[in-house]
């Protein structure tokens, strides 16, 4: 799309910034209420972000796959669920899946999946008891208030999606029982110890809304209850806490090391944030060493279990995400959301087959068998790795929030009126800003697999308003033109790009993010080396070969073994891996992008075998130590993205040239 030059106004002045101000509340959308701190970025109301491109794929994939017919492999969602008869069997798996096919159904603004959503929620809202407790009651009756907090996330999607003001009065009686319950009986042990911060993120929702003053007493009540992630994760302490004995459990760990940080807006203590931000380094510098943005944990982390084999669970990749945009809003800090999109575009896509109908438990940077044999030194035995409709009873429902809430945190509002671009993908969005006016803006681009991204705005007047543009960390020099004039400044990664103009319709943004390939080193990884281009890895391209192991016709199990030699390192000619990788082609993303045979990008890297690195049971091998003996000639492979690729090696040992 040209851009012209439009003769009415020349370009903005554009300004740098850390993080959009927070000086006082957005005027348009709800946001943090006194005496909580102001957020810099604030959540649109669900329906404002609409994805487009390859995203909208993705999310009509996931109604045509697994999400949207759950119903017909999941025995946690019929009639009897206590979810809907409260008398009923029913735990965290109906509200896991209800958490994303609300939200997907809104999005895709499909009427059948609406009612759906709305049947299930209907009755939840019907089952509140006059103390205000609501859903199973074998859960009350165990004290186990875990299932209730994420049963909160799709009733307050749903209240945004339709102002159903019975979500507030239901929330407010629940925060009320749970207000007057006494503190033993508060988050007592288990998962809701571990995430109590969900419960506080409602919370506050809440008090967003009505403004009750006990809420913030009971969110007091609730963090202090909470297990202490304002602690650090690895220290012995933590084996001397038998209440917090699954502290290292990997999902756990996804969603609750956020939680000082969401307790932070009351308590106004930079030292939470600091918490939040030395737990997440300490987790990834101890078991996140590999492309991906995950650290392993095939259950748990495990002394020793930190290489690139070591996988991650599909639940883990979810919740990180969550977690991860949630920070994005409290802080507006924009590291945030390059942490999100490193999941999103390498993790995610390859947990799940290409039709979106099967997923995997684990998913590992280097997985060469995603076999159904139990020869792999996982913690849990069994099946882990092959593509099972049926099988994973938490991921099979936990999955169907994470594209969902990525799409709805594309756009954010500002605390200064404005409009923030924090996450990028082919969309569009419609909201207030400035004075009230209401503006369009439809982003074009092939992102994360082209570096351009074009923003064209639609209003009916002209309107003022701060265009917050996130830079991401790995651009290294950032070009931005607008109505086709190069904007001056030295825009560089890690900050925000400012555009403070009068904005009328017709105006348009461009931006060129520069990716360039890197080969980037993990000396404590035995020197080994990966590559990436921008917002993603890449991986060694090794042939498939999917071969059923159960299931039905309509929904197979399948294995997927490898066809082709897996054990590559990559040529260093001079001490350095960088100038043997190569682009060798582009493409328009179709639309499933992420796989194998229709990768959008493709690398072209000199490699040779290195016969020394083999497969321990059904695994590959830890990479060999820097540099590794390479035999027989250098060889071109192709490198393909990390999320298309189900079986890839994406940590290499670095071999000498002949």
């Amino acid at each position: 799309m040209a851009l012209a030059e439009d003769p009415r106004q020349g370009p903005a002045e554009p300004t740098e910034a850390g993080v959009p101000p927070a000086a006082s509340p957005n005027a348009h959308y709800v946001s943090n209420r006194a005496p909580l701190g102001t957020s810099p970025l604030v959540k649109l109301p669900i329906g404002a972000v609409v994805p487009r491109g390859w995203l909208m794929a993705q999310l009509r994939l996931m109604r045509d796959g697994l999400t949207g017919r759950l119903g017909e492999v999941s025995r946690f969602l019929g009639d009897d669920s206590g979810w809907l008869a409260p008398e009923g069997p029913g735990w965290e798996e109906a509200p896991y899946w209800l958490k994303g096919y609300g939200d997907l159904a809104y999005l895709l603004r499909d009427g059948p999946m609406r009612r759906e959503a709305e049947r299930w929620l209907e009755r939840v809202i019907r089952s509140q008891s006059r103390d205000g407790y609501f859903g199973p009651a074998a859960n009350r009756a165990a004290r186990d208030l875990w299932p209730n907090m994420v049963m909160l996330a799709p009733l307050q999607s749903y209240h945004e999606a339709t102002g159903d003001r019975r979500v507030l009065a239901l929330m407010s009686r629940f925060f009320q029982y749970e207000f007057h319950l006494p503190a033993r009986d508060l988050l007592p042990g288990g998962w809701q110890k571990l995430r109590g911060g969900e419960n506080l993120e409602s919370v506050y929702w809440l008090y967003n809304r009505t403004g009750e003053s006990f809420l913030l007493d009971l969110a007091k009540r609730v963090y202090a209850r909470t297990a202490d992630w304002a602690a650090p994760i690895l220290s012995p302490e933590r084996d001397r806490r038998p209440e917090e004995s699954s502290f290292y459990h990997g999902v756990n760990i996804a969603m609750g090391f956020r939680t000082p940080g969401v307790f932070f807006q009351q308590s106004g203590e930079r030292s939470l944030l600091e918490a939040v931000e030395r737990n997440y380094r300490q987790v990834m510098d101890g078991y996140g060493r590999q492309p991906g943005g995950m650290f392993g944990a095939d259950e748990n982390i495990r002394p020793g279990k930190d290489d690139p084999r070591q996988g991650a669970e599909t639940c883990a990749m979810v919740e990180l995400m969550a977690s991860f945009e949630s920070l994005l809003k409290i802080t507006g800090d924009p590291v945030w959301a390059d942490r999100a999109e490193e999941v999103a575009f390498n993790s995610l896509p390859a947990a799940m087959t290409p039709d979106l109908k099967g997923l995997h438990y684990l998913t590992a940077a280097n997985l060469v068998s995603c076999d159904r044999s139990g020869e792999h030194d996982f913690q849990n035995p069994g099946t882990l790795l092959s593509y099972d409709p049926w099988g994973y009873r938490c991921c099979q429902h936990n999955v169907a929030f994470g594209w969902p809430y990525f799409a709805e945190h594309l756009w954010l509002a500002t605390s200064d009126n404005g409009l923030a671009a924090a996450l990028y993908a082919p969309s569009s969005v419609t909201a207030k800003a400035g004075e009230g006016g209401e503006v369009t803006i439809v982003e074009e681009t092939h992102y994360p697999f082209d570096g351009e991204v074009r923003l064209a705005v639609a209003c009916e007047r002209p309107t003022g308003f701060p265009l917050y543009l996130r830079l991401p960390g790995w651009a290294r020099r950032v070009r931005i033109s607008v109505n086709g004039e190069e904007a001056g400044g030295d825009f560089r990664g890690g900050r925000y790009a400012v555009l403070r103009r009068t904005w009328r319709h017709g105006d348009q943004v461009r931006i060129d993010f520069g990716p360039e390939i890197e080969v980037v080193d993990w000396p404590t990884v035995r020197g080994a080396v990966s590559v990436r281009r921008g917002p993603l890895w890449f991986s060694l391209r090794i042939g498939e070969a999917w071969r059923r192991c159960g299931g039905t016709d309509e929904w197979p199990a399948r294995e997927v073994l490898p066809t082709t030699p897996w054990n590559y390192g990559l040529v260093s000619e001079r001490g350095a891996a960088g100038a043997a990788v190569r682009l060798a082609s582009r493409r328009t993303p179709p639309y499933q992008p992420f796989v194998p045979g229709k990768a959008p990008l493709v690398l072209s890297a000199r490699a040779r075998r290195v016969p020394s690195w083999r497969e321990e049971g059904r695994m590959a091998g830890p990479v060999p130590a820097s540099p590794a003996a390479g035999e027989g000639p250098v060889e071109e492979v192709e490198l393909i993205p990390m999320g298309c690729a189900r079986l890839r090696i994406t940590s290499f040992p670095v071999v000498v040239g002949d």
